[in-house]
């Protein structure tokens, strides 16, 4: 199973291409994408990079960590996995005073 990368500080310029190249030298990349912004389109600055082997991704995460890319130094870190999606919503409300029958 591969491992999935958190690449932060990454320039506007930047797109899924150049992201992509800047990591397939420590192996074989299976996504690169930046995060963009659903309204405007611009890039939110940060994305991730999936490789099909953890040890290639180890070697870029240590690689990459502070080095610069398009103008912008990044930080590179092991993605997180999100939590459950939502908050807690809370249960039902009461009838309003008068039950139904």
């Amino acid at each position: 199973m591969g491992k999935k990368l958190f690449v932060g500080g990454l320039s506007w310029n930047t797109d899924d291409a150049s992201l992509r190249d800047a990591f397939e030298r420590f192996g074989q990349v299976e996504e690169a994408k930046v995060i963009t912004d659903r309204d405007s389109g611009r890039s939110r600055g940060f994305g991730f990079v999936t490789y099909l082997d953890d040890a290639p991704a180890g070697e870029a995460r240590t690689a990459m960590d502070g080095t610069e890319l398009d103008g912008r130094t990044i930080k590179v870190d092991e993605a997180q996995a999100r939590g459950p999606r939502g908050g807690g919503g809370g249960g039902g409300g009461g009838g309003g005073g008068r039950d139904r029958w």
